[in-house]
């Protein structure tokens, strides 16, 4: 599979939160659910600007990206999304590969992950670890997101 992996900019944020929607509802949750997370699952050009991005690229078309945030508990893996398309294509290991490598680049030693509990045995098979929970809940039901790190 031959893809380019680019800075994202501004001009590409519905794309990316497209990308980012079809993935999530790739996991089978109740389209309810999907609807109450499209706030936090839309990508601005704000965002583009504002936190460090990176897309995948096959013909020019963004197929996955990734994002990080940095705040006061260090360096957090903020979004890793892969169109459905091309899951299980090796883009989403290259991109995880590429955002350790930008973390290692800028000295951060260790990078943090929310992961959604689909997406743990991924992040696991790269390397990182679980070190916690974020509990929560939707429409009334729990909802455990695994806290990963990996150092590097």
């Amino acid at each position: 599979m031959n893809f380019v992996i680019q800075p994202a900019s501004p001009g590409y944020a519905s794309l990316l939160t497209e990308i980012a929607l079809s993935a999530k509802r790739h996991w089978n949750y109740p389209e309810r659910w999907i609807e109450l997370w499209i706030p936090a699952l839309t990508i601005t050009g704000e965002y583009l600007t504002t936190h460090e991005t990176w897309m995948a690229l096959i013909e020019d078309n963004p197929v996955a990206w990734y994002s990080f945030n940095k705040n006061e508990e260090g360096m957090w893996l903020d979004n890793l999304w892969v169109s459905p398309a091309y899951m299980g294509q090796g883009i989403g290991r290259e991109l995880f590969l590429h955002a350790l490598e930008r973390c290692r680049s800028q000295d951060i030693k260790t990078l943090k992950i929310e992961a959604d509990p689909n997406a743990q045995s991924f992040y696991e098979k790269m390397g990182a670890r679980k070190v916690g929970e974020h509990r929560g809940e939707v429409e009334g039901q729990p909802r455990i997101l695994p806290v990963m790190e990996i150092h590097l």
